[in-house]
């Protein structure tokens, strides 16, 4: 029997992504992709709206009766009900104990049991386990680097999320060290010149003493913070996504020496679906039911 073409959402603090996936072969129906914006600090009726638009946009032209759903959303969210309990961030507060998969096949026309829910980090690692850079590993760990840290494990195929961003680390917190801010915050300390983001970091990199620093010092401290995991989970391979993961040549170096200094020649490898991996992941969510 042929497995489903099934609906992949990835839903973020800004956007909604929505595409149909081939469960056959892990891959996007061509064309199918749709993207928006959405205002997640808006009311809960324009947000579920929003979001309804997109994902009936990206069914146009499937020929599949069932229509099924899987989406890659953030926590905290009880993923097997469907019910969001984000409140204390600055997004979907208007959503907070809304049983999100109802209100959605009822908008939908479907029903509640063709909608399934994935962490966004999950989905991440589930993608590239199966159809990208961690597929044929047993043993699998995923970081997405950017505004925050996600993280996720695989194990036998199977990924879930890892939460590892409050872990104590460097007297903080992970995400105080990994993240976005950490960049901006260092290059400010050294300089007193406030930079955007690690884009425009990474292009002075080549001519700026100070940037190429802040870079090493994040591979070392990346380096640092994945050896203990890495024993820990027993990964075999580590995928690394996420906007700062776009500048993985400037920090590997020093991340992969002292990695090495730890006595770990784990393999490092970027993300091989970018920002296809959460649709994919989140689509392969029925695929793993019916195994």
């Amino acid at each position: 029997m042929n497995k489903p073409v099934v609906l992949g959402v990835d839903i973020g603090g800004s956007h909604i992504t929505a595409a149909l996936v081939n469960l056959e072969n892990g891959t996007l129906i061509k064309g199918s992709i749709k993207r928006n914006a959405v205002d997640s600090k808006t009311g809960k009726e324009e947000i579920l709206n929003d979001w309804c638009k997109v994902i009936n946009k990206a069914f146009e032209g499937s020929t599949h009766i069932d229509r099924q759903i899987g989406i890659a959303m953030p926590g905290p969210f009880d993923y097997e009900n469907g019910i969001s309990l984000i409140k204390d961030q600055d997004k979907f507060k208007s959503l907070y104990l809304v049983n999100i998969k109802e209100e959605l096949a009822k908008r939908l026309q479907i029903e509640p049991t063709n909608v399934k829910f994935i962490n966004d980090a999950a989905a991440f690692m589930q993608g590239e386990v199966f159809n990208g850079a961690a597929k044929g590993y047993k043993n699998a760990l995923g970081l997405t680097l950017g505004t925050g840290l996600g993280s996720a494990v695989s194990i036998n195929g199977i990924a879930k999320d890892a939460a590892l961003w409050d872990s104590k680390f460097l007297g903080g917190i992970a995400e105080d060290y990994l993240s976005t801010r950490w960049f901006v915050n260092k290059y400010f300390s050294l300089t007193g010149k406030k930079l955007a983001g690690v884009k425009e970091l990474a292009a002075i990199a080549t001519t700026d003493p100070y940037a190429k620093q802040v870079f090493n010092e994040f591979g070392r401290a990346l380096g640092h913070f994945l050896a203990d995991i890495i024993k820990e989970k027993n990964a075999e391979v580590v995928v690394l996504g996420g906007n700062i993961s776009q500048a993985f040549n400037l920090f590997a170096p020093h991340l992969i020496s002292n990695l090495k200094a730890f006595h770990l020649d784990t393999e490092i490898k970027l993300t091989g679906l970018n920002e296809h991996a959460a649709l994919i992941g989140a689509a392969s969510c029925w695929d793993l039911v019916s195994k």
